[in-house]
């Protein structure tokens, strides 16, 4: 069984790997509309799962989707993209996270983070200078639901939905978000 996680382990890496590779040659345009889709895709899922999310959702100023993959084999790294709409004019961000770190765990884990900004000071600041997570703890088999925030907190409200994985994992990692060169 062991042999198993490890040769999917290494499977995973090597996949993570090439996912900069696959991208390189797509238009930008073309990059754009997948994020775009993956985006209105999360938030459908949210909202069917969470309907206090939907509320929320109408009274922000924006909001962000990233899509994610993170990997953990005693370290753990991950990254993704998405993008960041302000909700008054429609205008797009695209955005990139990454996140890095120490951990006790091992497996794969995709998911989307879905942030929602309160007041447009919040958004801005979000894309202007990014966002910081750091410390966190996951246990994850399977697929998962929508987590239930019901307020904004500090002007954001931020879920969670898990796609098909596994991790068990404790680990102080440090998650990034910021602007895309290469797709704004």
């Amino acid at each position: 069984m062991r042999v198993r996680t490890w040769h999917r382990s290494i499977v995973l890496l090597v996949c993570l790997s090439l996912v900069p590779v696959a991208l390189a040659g797509k238009k930008k345009e073309e990059r754009q509309a997948k994020i775009d889709s993956a985006a209105t895709e999360a938030l459908n899922v949210l909202f069917a799962k969470n309907d206090k999310a939907q509320r929320l959702y109408d009274k922000a100023a924006g909001y962000a989707v990233f899509d994610n993959l993170k990997l953990s084999l005693f370290i753990s790294g991950g990254g993704g993209s998405g993008v960041a709409v302000d909700r008054a004019n429609g205008s797009r961000t695209y955005m990139r996270m990454g996140t890095a770190g120490l951990n006790v765990g091992l497996g794969g884990q995709k998911y989307q983070v879905i942030f929602l900004f309160q007041d447009r000071e919040t958004f801005e600041d979000f894309i202007d200078n990014g966002w910081q997570a750091d410390a966190q703890a996951n246990a994850v088999a399977g697929r998962a639901g929508a987590n239930a925030a019901t307020t904004f907190e500090n002007g954001l409200a931020v879920f969670q939905i898990t796609e098909a994985g596994l991790m068990l994992q404790a680990d102080i990692a440090g998650t990034r978000y910021w602007k895309s060169r290469k797709l704004n």
